[in-house]
């Protein structure tokens, strides 16, 4: 089971270093979604082929 230290495809120290594009806050791990969500912009972003879409158009209002 993913764990937030334990993404497949994403290296966890480059999630260490990844922040939301708009807000630049913290981002948290949805392992059933596979995305990265950024509760203080309330949007989700899409891992696709395990890399992070970080794209304001492709992230989905949570």
């Amino acid at each position: 089971m993913p764990t937030q230290d334990r993404i497949p495809g994403i290296n966890p120290k480059l999630l260490d270093l990844l922040v939301c594009p708009i807000t630049k806050g913290p981002l948290r791990y949805d392992s059933e979604r596979q995305e990265l969500i950024s509760d203080k912009a309330g949007l989700a972003f899409p891992i696709r082929d395990g890399i992070p879409v970080m794209l304001p158009d492709e992230a989905r209002p949570l």
